[in-house]
């Protein structure tokens, strides 16, 4: 069976959507937004946008899950006392005394122009961890245990050279369309 490249899966970062960190939240919207109605080359569209710092290096990533979360920043205040409350174990009765204790939602969407405007990306974007980079001349099976041992939904992936430069984004969504083709041509 052929090896399989992170290189040959990943987006190249010239493709993906970008904000600056100093971007709002409504232009990380729209720039998602614009990623996800324009990008044809896969059907699974963009969920994340990156961040670039003031000399365009990549500084952090924005998702879907961020951006909902930057809307009630009551999420954020109150990270660490809700992950301690919950110890792990989430149910319907626990989310729903979390959200009537906390109050969160308590106006929901109200004034969403306005608090996508004056939100900074800086301010809610995700720093990602020493364990979300892989090379790109890593075989797939290193980038599925990276996806599986850290339980993301995509890695940034580095040169193959000593440099680091960030060139390209692994998606989870294309490693599992990779996976399925190749297991639609086994001959069982």
């Amino acid at each position: 069976m052929k090896n399989y490249y992170v290189k040959d899966i990943m987006i190249p970062i010239s493709e993906y959507a970008s904000v600056s960190e100093d971007a709002t939240l409504f232009e990380a919207v729209m720039a998602l937004k614009k990623a996800q109605n324009s990008y044809t080359k896969n059907k699974y569209a963009f969920r994340s946008v990156l961040v670039l710092g003031s000399g365009g290096e990549i500084v952090g990533k924005l998702s879907q899950f961020d951006i909902l979360k930057a809307l009630e920043p009551k999420y954020i205040e109150n990270a660490s006392e809700i992950e301690k409350l919950s110890g792990g174990y989430i149910d319907s009765g626990f989310l729903e005394s979390i959200r009537s204790q906390y109050d969160f939602w308590n106006k929901p969407l109200d004034d969403i122009c306005k608090k996508a405007s004056a939100k900074k990306v800086k301010d809610f974007m995700y720093t990602p961890s020493e364990g979300e980079y892989i090379k790109e001349d890593k075989t797939l099976d290193h980038g599925i245990h990276h996806f599986l041992m850290g339980k993301h939904h995509s890695i940034l992936v580095t040169a193959a050279e000593k440099d680091n430069k960030i060139v390209g984004i692994l998606r989870l969504s294309d490693v599992f369309k990779k996976i399925c083709s190749m297991i639609e041509t086994c001959n069982i």
